[in-house]
């Protein structure tokens, strides 16, 4: 029996026992909502990220303004993390295991031909976040990723894309591990 179906029960009962002994009949509080629940956590180290470290936070603050089912958070130096960010020398990158676990490759390639460290970061953790890139695309969407054009500065989730993450992150979907991870080459 669920927590809303033995509250109602218990009211039923009190209030026909008050109602048989000649009481006044007073309405039980409301249940708390079946579908609340709290946000889940996903845990990203950037022990790797060498320059990128501020350009990371940035990335997932972004998301964290623009969603409320899922908020990335930084891991303690030296604990347990769901997304690792990795400085390379290639091209930016996210593979994903899982939906809020994986890899992020902030790639120093992208950024030498001037896109925007914080909009690198804040597309890959899109990925991780179940995600698929929008190409071609505006820039006005953040998974549109280097096809929004080098001098493209918008680093936020347009109102879809934090729509999809919200629905990812709803308890929809199934946390269990992908068969085969999945890569984007952005």
């Amino acid at each position: 029996m669920s927590f809303g179906t033995a509250v109602r029960a218990c009211s039923a009962a009190v209030l026909m026992v008050g109602t048989l002994l000649g009481g006044q009949a007073v309405a039980a509080p409301a249940a708390p909502a079946q579908n609340e629940f709290a946000a889940t956590t996903v845990t990203y180290d950037v022990s790797a990220a060498a320059e990128f470290v501020d350009a990371v936070h940035q990335g997932a603050a972004n998301w964290n303004e623009s969603v409320d089912n899922v908020e990335l958070v930084a891991a303690q130096p030296g604990g347990p993390a769901n997304i690792e960010v990795i400085a390379d020398n290639g091209w930016p990158r996210a593979i994903t295991t899982s939906l809020g676990n994986g890899i992020v490759y902030m790639g120093r390639q992208a950024t030498a031909e001037g896109h925007l460290p914080v909009r690198i970061a804040a597309h890959e953790f899109g990925h991780i976040l179940g995600l698929p890139d929008i190409k071609p695309g505006p820039c006005s969407s953040l998974m549109s990723g280097s096809t929004g054009g080098a001098g493209c500065t918008n680093a936020h989730p347009n109102a879809a894309e934090a729509a999809q993450v919200e629905a990812n992150f709803g308890g929809f979907l199934s946390p269990e591990p992908y068969d085969e991870p999945l890569v984007f080459q952005d």
